[in-house]
């Protein structure tokens, strides 16, 4: 081997760019395939149209937050997808596991590569919330980062269910049936206040739930003070971690004959 490669073993490059080749990858994917970024955008947009006709006026740039916080959801059942195809269908799962990769670069490279896919949908978003509704330099930033906290929360989700399936039928249902929920239960497109008492009770324990009323407090669609606020954050970053961290333990990261 040392003849062969011109050096010893050891020589050989044990580190690679991760999150550079896997953007290549969602890239890729949009640019070959433009329907794969159209269908993140059509879904939102959908539940916009039907709100928008039933629901006040005012309501409207809560909507697109709630939006932009469901596509950011679905990442994680993409990641879902990719990752049990890989293993289970492509076998190329067995390729990292036996490379220098470990599972948390191999985790945020797969995240990576959906969160390309998922750009133009959070963009022409992005582009109707500043049309919707004057958005400060802070609501901005704060936007950005509770979409980077449950980008990372929910594609860790994501490939811990995928590492748990069996066969490549069961990506669809559980994938849809987990993130869905997640995302409908959470109130994402209408204030907590709406809710009937159970399911507000619910919909404390989710994550997701405090990012929307982060952001929707920031942007002053729902009134809240600054102690609020502040609550909302660090109860948002607490489950965000305590989630990621559950779900990366849970992940089983292994070729695809192990038991």
């Amino acid at each position: 081997m040392a003849t062969a490669t011109g050096g010893a073993p050891g020589a050989l490059p044990q580190h690679g760019r991760v999150l550079p080749a896997f953007g290549i990858i969602g890239w890729r994917w949009i640019s070959r395939n433009p329907a794969s970024a159209i269908s993140p955008i059509l879904l939102p947009f959908v539940f916009l149209y039907f709100l928008r006709l039933i629901s006040p006026i005012a309501l409207f740039p809560l909507e697109v937050v709630g939006a932009m916080l469901f596509t950011t959801i679905n990442v994680g059942n993409w990641v879902l997808a990719d990752s049990a195809t890989w293993r289970i269908e492509l076998g190329i799962q067995d390729l990292f596991v036996a490379s220098p990769l470990n599972k948390m670069r191999y985790l945020f490279g797969i995240a990576f590569s959906n969160l390309i896919a998922a750009a133009p949908a959070l963009v022409a978003l992005a582009i109707l919330l500043g049309f919707a509704t004057p958005v400060s330099p802070l609501g901005w930033a704060v936007l950005v980062g509770s979409i980077t906290v449950l980008w990372v929360l929910f594609s860790a989700i994501g490939i811990a269910l995928s590492s748990r399936l069996g066969s490549y039928r069961e990506v669809w249902p559980v994938g849809s049936l987990a993130f869905t929920t997640l995302g409908l239960l959470s109130p994402l497109y209408y204030p907590l206040s709406v809710l009937p008492p159970v399911w507000r009770e619910v919909a404390l324990f989710l994550p997701a739930t405090y990012a929307a009323l982060l952001i929707q407090g920031t942007l002053g669609l729902v009134p809240q003070s600054s102690v609020e606020l502040a609550l909302d954050g660090a109860i948002l970053i607490a489950l965000a971690v305590i989630g990621t961290v559950v779900a990366i333990s849970l992940y089983r990261w292994r070729t695809s004959g192990a038991g």
